[in-house]
């Protein structure tokens, strides 16, 4: 019965998803001609593919490297966090990390990225600069989500994991790192998953501070062709497809980790 449903719940899938392209390509067709044609003009014409692979590369570089810094990020601040001590000097850097959480979880991404750029680092004037900053405000963004996320994935290991360590003689923090967070990470993939595609997805905004990611590629194009209507859904579909084979990726790795924990 569930094999059924499964089959059934893909078919749907599938058949919403062949309609979306289709309305794509009658929407295409309707403003500028054959679908080669306006790929050739967009795409092929002036060379601007190659405009389109550097938004590429710069979008998965501040993706990857900013999912990188946000996990480290993340993992001290969920570990200082976690402290159990009433040492003045912790309480007060358990407060300072508190408020980072807070501050980078109650403002918009564009409002923190704009901050970064025009105002913190704004005496940065290498030709990197726009490009690091994006990459600085995403890091710190993404850490203040994955902290809360490996906190709820703590929070879902049974108490009686840390007590086992702790009846064996290994320290707090021992037990922590050898025993509770390995757990932590594997109940938090899905989450952590979905911050990644988010990450993917929020990328978009950089080209307000000068960084030519994968939407201002495309943006440049429709400026220069004015097909609009193309552009903009080849757009679409582009992050439509990355974002499914991010998704693809993770499961997998799910899969993998899950089978390994048998």
């Amino acid at each position: 019965m569930q094999n059924s449903n499964s089959k059934k719940e893909s078919i749907i899938a599938y058949a919403l998803l062949g309609t979306i392209l289709l309305t794509c390509i009658i929407l295409c067709f309707v403003n500028g001609g054959t679908i080669g044609h306006l790929l050739d003009r967009n795409f092929s014409q002036n060379k601007n593919w190659k405009v389109l692979l550097e938004g590429l590369r710069t979008t998965f570089v501040i993706t990857g490297v900013a999912f990188i810094l946000g996990i480290m990020l993340g993992l001290v601040t969920c570990l200082v966090l976690g402290l159990r001590s009433n040492n003045t000097f912790i309480l007060i850097i358990k407060q300072i990390f508190k408020g980072y959480v807070s501050i980078f979880r109650g403002t918009p991404m564009m409002v923190q990225l704009l901050i970064m750029y025009f105002i913190i680092f704004a005496s940065w004037h290498f030709d990197s600069a726009p490009l690091l900053i994006a990459i600085i405000a995403f890091g710190l963004n993404s850490g203040a989500y994955i902290s809360e996320i490996l906190r709820g994935g703590i929070g879902s290991v049974p108490v009686g994991q840390m007590e086992a360590g702790r009846s064996l003689g290994l320290p707090y923090s021992t037990t922590m790192v050898k025993v509770v967070f390995p757990q932590a990470i594997k109940n938090s993939l899905p989450s952590l998953g979905n911050e990644l595609i988010t990450l993917f997805k929020e990328t978009s905004i950089v080209g307000y501070v000068s960084v030519i990611d994968l939407t201002l590629a495309f943006r440049k194009i429709s400026n220069k062709t004015f097909d609009i209507v193309f552009v903009y859904v080849i757009m679409g579909i582009v992050y439509f497809v990355f974002v499914l084979l991010l998704t693809k990726l993770m499961k997998l790795l799910e899969r993998s980790l899950s089978k390994n924990a048998r």
